[in-house]
């Protein structure tokens, strides 16, 4: 299956815990204003590539360990993407997934298509909600404005609401 691109950084400290590989799609309905990444937004930019080239990259989850899912919008290709999570996940590797997409909204979609619900089942933390440049704030880890939250979606399942991630490494003050 073919995903659209607009690139891989094989090693990162910025985009979630630990040193993780990031996969970046390409296109994004919200367009969010000062966005880091706006050359991701137009749906027919980027590169093709392929779900089993992806997972041939994969690391084997000793020095990355992680994989983080960002862009763009991931979850206008969750279907893709769910291919390369279970890889993922098979190699003991964790998720992040960012989104401009609140939590509440995704589980939304989810009803409607499977493959945004395995999306989010896959991802251990969510970064969820647009960047909001009247918000932007530096001090913050794995985000770039305070209305986004980071999400424990495991234990938002299990809790029925909203937990949000705590890192113990990190320092929020």
């Amino acid at each position: 299956m073919l995903l659209r691109l607009a690139g891989i950084v094989n090693e990162s400290v910025v985009d979630g815990p630990g040193i993780r590989m990031v996969v970046f799609v390409q296109g994004c309905p919200h367009n969010c204003f000062g966005c880091h990444n706006p050359n991701s937004h137009d749906p027919a930019g980027g590169y093709e590539s392929s779900t089993k080239d992806i997972v041939a990259a994969l690391p084997d989850g000793k020095l990355v360990s992680g994989l983080t899912f960002s862009g763009g919008e991931p979850f206008t290709q969750a279907k893709a993407l769910v291919i390369v999570a279970a890889a993922a996940k098979k190699k003991g590797l964790s998720i992040v997934t960012y989104t401009g997409y609140l939590f509440e909204k995704i589980l939304e979609m989810g009803a409607k298509d499977p493959d945004v619900l395995k999306l989010l089942q896959f991802t251990d933390i969510l970064v969820d909600g647009p960047f909001e440049q009247e918000r932007r704030n530096l001090e913050l880890a794995f985000r770039g404005s305070d209305n986004q939250r980071l999400i424990d979606v495991a234990a938002s399942f299990r809790q029925g609401s909203v937990v949000e991630w705590q890192d113990p490494v990190w320092r929020y003050t």
